[in-house]
């Protein structure tokens, strides 16, 4: 899908080299971005905002500041693409809500603030389905149109995918992270719980809502994550912690190959017959290196805990839109606020209990691995615009706070990409990546 002669081909920290080096200026690549984004988004529609001249005025500071042989940031010049429902200051950011047409913040969030400190050009604002949730929004799968390129994050993974803009940002309540990026074929991150401060972004459950990255690979996940870990006062998930090394950590050389706990979770018997082949081939060709192991059956009860958590929280942090326009909302939105709405607070508490249960079954299978090996979706991206696709494989890691990582390295047989979940121990973000990456590295990906 990449052309070859544009210097999109080259992911995200091999641009990063090439633009402190000054064999390639930031006008050159925001070019190359926008000519992509000229050619393709009539049909791709991944951009929900997006301005030429912004975007080249960035990159002409940028490279001044590189000739003025100042220090250069860590993403200096690399074009991100950041979910509309981030706030940009005097960027629109309308949360993909006809509610919130016109909204312009004063500030920008956490993560803006830290995106332009290490030099990132903020290239635009991508597609979300509406208020994050379920209900789609314009943008269509890049490997095939008729096809959905999931959500939340549609346009963050369409556009990654399409070669549009090397890194992109996205949020994750269920699977809005890493379901698109399966189904657009790049690599989805979703970091531990609480990792990355979520000031400025539009909140649908303190409980679950995690800040992702796109890249095309896992170095550039880690490339781009690492600038974006930290601390805010303001957002009590996070903590006071020494400066993450993802990059450095994911592209050494594990001590030991990895081994990885295959987990059939649960939804299993929701995954399609090629998605039940792949993974046995995958285990069969990773030998010793994998071995198998059941969740407790507690985890069957996970999904309708998580729901529940995110159906209260929503009803909570969307009730002006419930008061100031239901009948203007989709119906997946308008169901959900309702739901929600009606769930005893008995029935909430007990929920927010389940985390700590489910990670104590979880930290006994990862003191005998790397991480855990498991599907990103039930199958490669389905068919038609109506939906997003089924997140039965990603909400059970955001409700435990674990990090995850899409690993694009298996196509199904209508040519459509399949994404490998890995999930490590909270708070080995590091090692997660860096396994990550072997296995990219290993699939020949």
């Amino acid at each position: 899908m990449k052309d070859l002669d544009t210097p999109m081909q080259l992911g995200a920290v091999a641009l990063r080299d090439r633009l402190a080096s000054g064999a390639l200026s930031a006008l050159d690549l925001v070019e190359a971005c926008l000519a992509r984004i000229a050619a393709r988004e009539p049909e791709i529609g991944a951009w929900a905002w997006i301005d030429p001249d912004y975007a080249r005025d960035q990159a002409r500071r940028l490279d001044a500041h590189r000739v003025s042989g100042r220090a250069l940031g860590p993403l200096h010049g690399l074009p991100v693409g950041l979910k509309d429902v981030i706030d940009t200051a005097r960027i629109p950011t309308e949360n993909g809500c006809a509610l919130d047409a016109g909204r312009v913040p004063a500030r920008d969030a956490f993560v803006v603030e830290r995106l332009r400190a290490a030099g990132a050009l903020i290239l635009g604002k991508t597609v979300t389905t509406e208020l994050a949730f379920l209900h789609p929004g314009k943008t269509r799968n890049p490997h095939n149109p008729a096809h959905t390129p999931g959500g939340s994050s549609s346009g963050s993974a369409a556009a990654v995918a399409d070669a549009m803009v090397p890194l992109a940002i996205g949020t994750q309540t269920g699977g809005s992270v890493i379901r698109p990026a399966a189904f657009c074929g790049v690599t989805g991150y979703k970091p531990t719980f609480g990792a990355i401060p979520r000031r400025g972004v539009q909140m649908q459950s303190h409980t679950l809502d995690t800040l992702g990255v796109f890249a095309t690979d896992p170095l550039g996940a880690a490339l781009v994550a690492e600038a974006l870990f930290g601390f805010d006062e303001t957002d009590p998930a996070t903590a006071l912690a020494p400066p993450p090394r993802l990059l450095d950590t994911a592209r050494g050389a594990p001590p030991l190959p990895p081994v990885f706990a295959f987990v059939k979770p649960p939804g299993w018997d929701r995954a399609d017959a090629e998605t039940h082949a792949a993974f046995a081939e995958l285990t069969a060709a990773l030998g010793e290196q994998v071995f198998e192991v059941a969740l407790p059956p507690a985890f069957d009860a996970a999904a309708a805990q998580r729901a529940r958590i995110n159906m209260a929280e929503m009803a909570r942090y969307h009730y002006r839109y419930v008061r100031d326009g239901l009948d203007r909302l989709g119906p997946e939105t308008r169901d959900a606020l309702e739901e929600g709405a009606r769930i005893p607070a008995r029935d909430y508490l007990a929920a927010l209990d389940w985390p700590k249960v489910l990670n104590a079954g979880l930290d006994e299978i990862f003191t005998r691995c790397d991480a855990i090996l498991c599907p990103a979706a039930p199958g490669p991206a389905p068919e038609g615009l109506g939906a997003t696709g089924d997140p039965i494989f990603n909400g059970l890691w955001t409700l435990c706070g674990t990090p995850a990582v899409t690993v694009p390295i298996l196509t199904a047989g209508n040519g459509l990409p399949m994404g490998v979940q890995l999930v490590g121990p909270r708070g080995d973000d590091a090692r997660l990546l860096r396994t990550a990456h072997w296995l990219y590295g290993w699939a020949g990906a």
